[in-house]
């Protein structure tokens, strides 16, 4: 992961500063796992990227994120080929999971403040049969809106609420990782 060493600079201001190691780490080890799969299925392709985040990586990240790929695979084992549709039912299951988890939600400074407006903004793109690159580009924009708003929030769960406003001023570094995820998809889907 390109960003460690900006994740792990924002985790020192509100965490311990190792938040960037801990995600190159886990998606290594999820790169390494994925090259040896040899599977066209995408389920089976998201469950192992949850898995190897999840036994990788410490503290809340390995839940979070691994439950973020898991659910999502869940929901698209068995499937070679998805649409926009198929995509934002994944992500609202991951969204539903991480929510049921740490019971948070838009405004606590965590992953779902740049989640749930990727998700919303996916199931709406859907309705409307708005292509899927454009979709991909539409999520990625919504979580970075979402991310970049975390500066002006007060944590209210994970290990940051303890800092109060000491956290202002500061994007929270899942948020961002969420961001960076949804970008990746996007630049990938530009690129075929």
């Amino acid at each position: 992961m390109q960003a460690k060493d900006e994740l792990n600079e924002m985790d020192s201001a509100c965490g311990d500063g190792d938040f960037g190691t801990t995600m190159q780490i886990s998606f290594s080890s999820a790169r390494k796992q994925l090259d040896e799969l040899g599977s066209n299925d995408i389920g089976i392709m998201f469950l192992t990227t949850g898995q190897a985040i999840l036994s990788s990586a410490g503290g809340a990240a390995g839940p979070i994120f691994g439950s973020f790929f898991i659910e999502a695979g869940k929901v698209a084992k068995g499937e070679t080929e998805i649409d926009l549709a198929d995509l934002a039912t994944m992500f609202a299951a991951s969204l539903s999971k991480i929510k049921q988890q740490g019971g948070a939600r838009v405004g606590d400074k965590t992953v779902v403040d740049a989640l749930e407006p990727a998700v919303s903004i996916m199931q709406e793109d859907a309705t409307r049969n708005t292509s899927f690159s454009q979709g991909l580009r539409n999520a990625a924009s919504a979580a970075r809106t979402g991310s970049e708003s975390t500066k002006r929030i007060i944590a209210r769960r994970g290990k940051a609420r303890y800092l109060g406003e000491q956290t202002l001023g500061y994007v929270d570094p899942g948020a961002y990782v969420i961001a960076i995820i949804f970008e990746l998809f996007a630049k990938s889907q530009d690129s075929e």
